[in-house]
């Protein structure tokens, strides 16, 4: 069974300190994502050699998911500033192999989507 993504966001908003000013900009950027997932599972799974979109770790799938949405389908995002952002929640809740694994996808991505 899945969570019903905008009740789940519901939740973290009532649970979080996010400011107003960014809900609309975190939803935005949940809603792209499960929009493009089949584009950006594709995207990701290419420029992760010898990994499989399912074999990834599920916070780093999921850190590169969103990442990935704002470089690639939010043109008024800054793509760097995204993997920053990516690596840095990387650190904090991916393992110890994390903020480099996904620094190297994205960066890829990056690279060949400019």
């Amino acid at each position: 069974m899945t969570a019903d993504a905008q009740e789940a966001f519901k939740y973290v908003l009532e649970e979080s300190e996010l400011a107003e000013k960014d809900q609309g900009f975190s939803w935005d950027l949940v809603e792209g994502t499960i929009n493009h997932l089949k584009d950006i599972d594709e995207k990701i799974a290419s420029y992760a050699r010898d990994w499989t979109i399912n074999r990834m770790p599920t916070v780093d799938r999921n850190i590169m998911r969103l990442a990935a949405c704002e470089i690639l389908f939010m043109p008024e995002a800054q793509p760097v500033v995204a993997i920053d952002e990516a690596v840095e929640i990387a650190k904090i809740y991916g393992d110890e192999n994390s903020p480099s694994f996904i620094n190297a996808v994205l960066d890829r991505l990056l690279g060949e989507n400019q």
